[in-house]
């Protein structure tokens, strides 16, 4: 499947939590440059961390960099009544530092309270380079209800338009099985939310039929309106498995005419080939490949 992933974090990084329109996070903001070295075994993980698991190997492999270069860039921490610290950001390097043998790593400290220490630690998390979106429609979704915020205020913290948050937080409304798919890597976000414009009741059917004949996007934008219509779920869902030999001229077709070959076995042992275009460049373009033949 020809399956665009579209990962990567959202939005302008966590510095984008302290948005001028909130005063709550303005006044938090207050020493945020303080800078410093603090002994690895004073700095602790946030309990409330979204992120349970790290890659070990790549968890090894930024040891070995910070053994040969340091830490390049800070963490940032709370500081705790009991001069101890608690991580907001940077509990991969702080991890990585502590199998490097480094005895202290270079922080940034800020003055938080519980809630936006929380809310922190959700926005670092989105932003996260990894994350596939089911994992960032789940952190979205948990930012709105553990801190209490809206669509809006979201968006302004993670730096995204709210129709962006919005089509994320629609995934959580598709079926489990969907939800697997999209979160195993084996559709895009394209193709849920094509599914998720199909009638309900057809949408695991869509899906499976989306992954065994790996259909395109579009390919998968045009069942759902087709369903969505009305057609028939046993005709617009139809295994249309096609013999070898049917598979292979289409292969031959797409050599010359491209990817836009549809062939159709009709009934009664006919059926017939479309062959789409969309410019008299592409006719003139067929014309020049055949005539080389």
């Amino acid at each position: 499947m020809n399956k665009i992933k579209g990962k990567g974090g959202l939005g302008r990084g966590l510095d984008a939590i302290f948005d001028t329109e909130s005063a709550k996070f303005a006044e938090a903001a207050a020493g945020v440059d303080r800078m410093t070295e603090i002994a690895v075994s004073l700095i602790a993980p946030n309990p409330k961390q979204p992120r349970s698991t790290f890659d070990e190997e790549a968890l090894q492999e930024l040891a070995d960099s910070i053994r040969t270069l340091g830490v390049i860039q800070p963490i940032t921490v709370r500081r705790e009544a009991d001069d101890r610290y608690v991580i907001i950001s940077g509990e991969r390097r702080w991890r990585a530092s502590q199998l490097a043998g480094l005895e202290t790593i270079p922080v940034y400290i800020r003055e938080a309270d519980d809630q936006t220490l929380h809310e922190m630690a959700l926005v670092e998390n989105i932003q996260r380079q990894d994350l596939n979106a089911m994992e960032i429609a789940i952190s979205l979704s948990r930012l709105m209800e553990e801190c209490a915020i809206t669509q809006d205020a979201v968006a302004a913290r993670v730096g995204k338009k709210r129709s962006t948050v919005a089509n994320y937080l629609r995934l959580l409304a598709l079926p489990p099985e969907v939800q697997a798919a999209l979160k195993e890597d084996l559709i895009s976000m394209g193709h849920a939310k094509a599914i998720g414009a199909a009638p309900e009741k057809s949408r695991v059917a869509m899906l499976r039929k989306v992954i065994k004949r790996g259909l395109s996007v579009r390919q998968t934008e045009e069942l759902a309106r087709k369903l969505a219509e009305g057609r028939p779920e046993r005709e617009v869902l139809a295994d249309d498995e096609l013999p070898d030999n049917y598979t292979r001229l289409v292969e031959q077709c797409s050599r010359i005419f491209g990817d836009d070959i549809k062939i159709k076995k009709g009934r009664n042992g006919g059926g017939k080939i479309t062959i789409g275009f969309s410019s008299d460049e592409d006719i003139a373009y067929f014309l020049a490949k055949l005539e080389e033949k």
